[in-house]
């Protein structure tokens, strides 16, 4: 008999309860703060100019997303819970998804907020954002969630979250190339510099409506 076709017990049952509460949770921030950085991205000309300090609002939304997602995403893990990290990582493809998403969002928290702070200038700088969106769109196509392979209803479970899954891939990888080729002096600049906010906002309103 395979895992999934298992009986689930009353523990197991609360269990995986308590895993999808978090895990929808946990799409839901996350979904809050990259709409909320896409809405301070969109309207950063105007806030800034009343208030410089907005200018650092969009890359502390990633920096925060980051904190989050490596220390809350999963919480069987020490400190809150017995199980050691580099076990989860070695043998949990999921632990690990969700700390390589941890750190890009750090990553890319970290180098915008040099850039705004012109610290960071090199050209290149500009090209990192559109590489780490577009190459965390596509490993979502392959995001391993074990939360779903479990009870009668499984099957149908694991499609919504595969469905909404590539829907995040598709929209995040328009946020990554509209953001590469708003870096670019070009004719249609200025319309793919409005356009890649609004996909994040767009990306952030998914990911609060996310549901196991």
């Amino acid at each position: 008999m395979s895992a999934v076709e298992q009986p689930i017990t009353p523990a197991m049952q609360a269990k995986l309860l308590a895993d999808r509460k978090e895990s929808e949770f946990n799409h839901h921030l996350a979904g809050l703060l990259v709409a909320l950085a896409g809405v301070f991205i969109f309207f950063q000309g105007e806030l800034a100019k009343k208030w410089p300090v907005t200018k650092y609002a969009w890359p502390a939304c990633f920096l925060l997303g980051g904190f989050f997602l490596l220390g809350w995403s999963d919480t069987e893990l020490w400190p809150f819970g017995t199980q050691p990290w580099l076990d989860a990582l070695k043998h949990n493809p999921e632990v690990l998804q969700h700390n390589t998403y941890a750190v890009l969002l750090l990553a890319v928290g970290t180098i915008e907020w040099l850039r705004v702070r012109g610290v960071l200038t090199a050209a290149c700088s500009g090209g990192v954002f559109p590489a780490l969106a577009v190459g965390g769109s596509v490993l979502l196509i392959f995001h391993e969630h074990e939360g779903g392979m479990h009870g009668p209803n499984h099957m149908e479970v694991m499609a919504r979250i595969q469905s909404e899954h590539l829907s995040y891939s598709l929209v995040g990888t328009g946020v990554g190339l509209a953001k590469g080729l708003s870096e670019v002096e070009m004719r249609w600049h200025g319309v793919f510099a409005r356009a890649w906010p609004l996909l994040m906002v767009v990306l952030g309103i998914l990911l609060m409506f996310y549901r196991e």
